[in-house]
């Protein structure tokens, strides 16, 4: 984990402009910039980007944000991700908190084994374009197959020459451990030799999510019936393959913007559908999907296509995985490549065009295509139909989201209909197999003696097996419809604003905030905005002085964005004012005391509001007489603290 002072000497250097600028062509307009969104197609620039607030939004798609939720958006990090991409563009030294022995161990070899994949990749891939042999053989064959320069480049391509221990020299003369050349898989050791393992191939550099090498892929040219078309990099602490899309860290922003993913089998696929302009493309490396690669997929997009061949094993190899891509609620289609063709190859056959025009109108729909090819393999056997019954009613009921009920309806129907069965009938078969599920998820649940967790992303633990929370809902869309929460977040963003200006003398904003808003504490609505409320109180007692930075950059990612939402773009003083009129206008900036003053005041009458209807409510009851004397006495003086708040505030009272 990350220190917390290396937070704060991360946030103290963030520029928002110059980090969003990096991705997104700004224009400065007025105070802040202007771009088109990255986020989704656009002609006229919609997104506004505030250095004085450091926050985006965009008004066309209403995504909005801070540095971090930016990158975290933008290039899929996760927040511990993000914060190391900024350490990295500021020069901030990561301090870590204190780890266990092991896994500072783990940590060390990682860090190693990152610093040696990216020696190695710049050692083939500068051998393929420089060297003789490399050209010769390897950028020879990879022109053969049509790629160009620019895309070789792109995917960082490489070669290893037929010279034994032409790379293991290399890495060994540069000081790097043989230890961790073997754990790499790049050096195997033969008679205490140590030797290349890639020798006479091409380089498939395979990159994280944050665009580190973790390995490679490596292809053989010339044939040979005795070794392996492809040699992966073994499992190590950064190579996990089942959670690996070769291509991700190229496409995600095409997966984002186009919102779909196209899934094919291998890393020439991939690099061929780049070099067309089909960037949202990733491949799974021939491998089965797993549920990590899915979910890696959901962070980009609900909808996933797989391309795959049409021959028999590639359509038994599209099927696989199906269940798991339902649980994760993804909406799957189906493409089949024609004439014995794969996708590197078709693309090629066709262009870029025609492939894209057949995709969109080859898609079959997973379940559907399912259920199709397992009529044609039941033909007239009534067992091997019962069966089909059987397995289309087991994967309906894998679509178990509440979100998800419509869809599972829908495929009843459709699938009923094909079948020539009654639609109750299926119905309740599909919910036979989801209450047996539940059965046997209640059942090893209550078996486990202890709770078992998974850690994500390395900043959170949650119980594996639970209910998925519910995800960020519009409540704050809602809730801005009322006055009542409008003034809330007044006073909390007059609080972020100016809670370390002086108030008088002797005291600041935050003082005197903190200490008027103790009386009408109890009713501010809304609980996150109390959330707030507490940490800064809890952070000034100690004697630091939060500002609005601590809450648009913290790690609670509910708290950051309210903190975004309450800086947004309302209300900003046009600067074509001072072309209609001479000299300075006042901003909320100059009249910062006024604004508090507002805020509070606000609060102050809901609270003698609240007051005189509980004394109202008070006197509607039987009273005795001296009683109703002292309740009438309260309404008084109550409505008295009214009026006088309201003029204080300038306001007239409507009779």
């Amino acid at each position: 984990m990350i220190s917390q002072q290396t937070i704060q000497q991360i946030l103290s250097r963030i520029d928002i402009i110059e980090v969003v600028g990096g991705f997104v062509r700004l224009k400065k307009r007025g105070t802040n910039y202007l771009g088109l969104c990255p986020f989704h197609n656009e002609k006229s620039p919609s997104f506004t980007v505030s250095p004085v607030k450091e926050i985006y939004k965009c008004f066309g798609c209403g995504r909005s944000g801070n540095t971090i939720s930016f990158l975290m958006e933008h290039e899929k990090y996760s927040y511990a991700e993000a914060l190391r991409w900024l350490a990295a563009k500021y020069n901030v030294e990561i301090e870590e908190k204190e780890q266990s022995p092991e896994v500072r161990q783990q940590q060390q070899v990682a860090d190693s084994l990152y610093i040696l994949n990216g020696f190695a990749q710049k050692w083939f891939h500068d051998t393929l374009l420089s060297s003789e042999e490399g050209q010769d053989i390897g950028l020879s064959y990879l022109r053969e197959r049509g790629f160009n320069d620019d895309i070789i480049r792109k995917f960082q391509l490489g070669y290893s020459p037929e010279q034994r221990d032409a790379f293991a020299r290399a890495a060994l003369a540069a000081q790097y451990n043989l230890e961790y050349l073997q754990k790499s898989g790049l050096v195997v050791v033969r008679d205490e030799r140590p030797l290349d393992n890639y020798r006479g191939r091409i380089i498939f550099p395979i990159h994280s999510q944050t665009g580190k090498t973790i390995g490679f892929g490596a292809r053989i040219i010339k044939s040979n019936d005795r070794a392996p078309k492809y040699i992966n990099t073994p499992e190590n602490e950064i190579y996990i393959k089942s959670k690996i899309l070769y291509g991700s860290w190229l496409a995600r922003q095409a997966i984002d913007k186009q919102d779909e993913c196209l899934l094919v089998e291998g890393y020439t696929d991939v690099v061929s559908l780049h070099q067309a302009g089909v960037e949202n493309v990733v491949a799974s490396g021939g491998t089965s999907l797993t549920v990590d690669q899915l979910r890696l997929i959901k962070k980009y997009t609900n909808h996933l296509t797989i391309i795959y061949d049409g021959d028999g094993a590639g359509i038994k190899a599209a099927l696989r995985g199906l269940d798991m891509a339902l649980e994760e609620s993804l909406d799957v289609k189906l493409v089949l490549i024609p004439d014995r063709e794969d996708p590197d190859s078709y693309v090629r056959k066709v262009g870029a065009a025609a492939f894209r025009e057949f995709v969109a109108t080859a898609k079959k729909d997973f379940i559907l295509f399912q259920l199709e090819v397992a009529l044609k393999d039941a033909a007239g056997d009534t067992t091997k139909r019962a069966e089909v019954v059987n397995q289309v009613a087991e994967t309906i009921a894998r679509i178990n989201k509440a979100e998800d009920f419509t869809k599972r309806q829908d495929y009843i129907r459709q699938c009923s209909e094909i079948l020539r069965i009654e639609e109750t009938g299926l119905h309740a078969l599909v919910n036979k197999f989801i209450r047996e599920r539940i059965a046997k998820q209640e059942s090893k649940a209550a078996s486990a003696s202890t709770p078992s967790f998974q850690q994500t992303d390395g900043m959170s633990l949650q119980q594996e097996g639970a209910p998925e929370m519910p995800g960020p809902d519009d409540e704050d869309s809602i809730n801005l419809l009322f006055k009542h929460e409008q003034n809330e977040r007044g006073m909390i963003r007059s609080l972020l604003d100016f809670g370390l200006r002086p108030w008088d003398e002797n005291t600041s904003v935050a003082d005197y905030i903190l200490a008027e808003s103790s009386d009408f504490y109890d009713l501010i609505d809304n609980r996150r905005l109390v959330k707030i409320l507490d940490i800064y109180k809890a952070w000034y007692e100690e004697g630091l002085e939060p500002t609005v930075k601590n809450f648009l950059y913290h790690e609670d990612q509910e708290l950051s964005t309210l903190a975004v939402s309450i800086m947004d773009f309302h209300h900003e003083l046009s600067l074509n004012w001072k072309e209609h009129f001479e000299g300075k206008i006042a901003t909320r900036d100059d009249l910062y005391k006024e604004d508090v003053i507002s805020t509070i005041g606000y609060l102050k009458l809901r609270k003698i509001k609240r007051l005189m209807e509980e004394n109202q409510q008070d006197l509607s009851k039987p009273h005795t007489d001296e009683e109703q004397m002292v309740l009438l006495q309260t309404h008084i003086h109550l409505k008295q603290l009214e009026r006088d708040l309201l003029l204080h505030l300038g306001t007239v009272i409507i009779k």
